[in-house]
């Protein structure tokens, strides 16, 4: 389930991205698909050796081309260990919300993008947060948590002081809003509800077979209730002596 639309990126052979916070690899495993030379980057060392695992799968079972390039990297959002304008993409997808110091972690992640490259932010969208955050505390209140809340136009605002320009806005995910409303309504960890359960098997079956009445039924309430906001930014290229 990608919540970054890949289309909008521009990744083909070669193209250097790097996925911060990459968590279980989704948004990695995608962009090694499509041939770019891949850093999936993570503090969580359990998480890396899950997805150097399947990166190495994909490659034996030739699902990603041979010229194409997969490494893991554990480190700190706070200081990535590259040079400035290392990556032609960065995509950072729900990590902002869980890190007390995120305009360190949003210096970093346009430090790191060159020039003419794009960056994808994504993070919990505004009402639906709230909602989640209204019905349980147990849904953020943890270590390692969701800390804080964002509006789009403010987060808009805080990644383009960084020296980036907005391009675009979307939203994603609006079947999973009502599932999550659910889930805090009757206690996060309660995986065992009925409703719960009916509702995670429609989403999974969603998932695996993309039916179109479902989704056309999400793209038509994505602007509504989309759980997530995708916000995409260029950085600008500086041409000097006038060229």
């Amino acid at each position: 389930m990608l919540t970054v639309d890949f289309d909008r990126l521009g990744i083909g052979p070669g193209t250097k991205v790097i996925d911060v916070g990459c968590g279980a690899g989704r948004h990695s495993f995608e962009a090694y698909r499509r041939g770019a030379d891949i850093v999936a980057f993570d503090q969580n060392a359990g998480d890396l050796a899950d997805v150097q695992t399947l990166f190495e799968a994909m490659a034996e079972v030739g699902e990603a081309p041979d010229y194409a390039k997969a490494e893991t990297v554990r480190g700190d959002a706070l200081d990535l260990p590259y040079g400035d304008g290392a990556f032609d993409v960065v995509i950072a997808s729900e990590i902002l919300e869980h890190i007390p110091r995120d305009g360190q972690a949003i210096n970093e992640l346009a430090r790191v993008l060159k020039p003419g490259g794009v960056l994808a932010v994504t993070v919990p969208r505004w009402l639906p947060e709230r909602i989640c955050w209204a019905l349980s505390d147990e849904y953020h209140a943890n270590e390692g948590g969701h800390i804080r809340i964002y509006r789009a136009d403010e987060l808009r605002d805080k990644i383009t002081a960084r020296g980036v320009r907005h391009i675009r806005t979307e939203h994603a995910h609006a079947l999973h809003a009502p599932y999550w409303w659910l889930k805090c309504a009757v206690g996060v960890t309660a995986e065992k509800n009925p409703l719960v359960s009916a509702y995670h098997r429609l989403l999974v079956w969603d998932m695996m077979s993309a039916p179109p009445l479902t989704r056309v039924t999400e793209r038509l309430l994505d602007p509504l209730i989309g759980k997530s906001v995708a916000l995409y930014f260029a950085k600008p290229v500086v041409r000097l002596g006038g060229n």
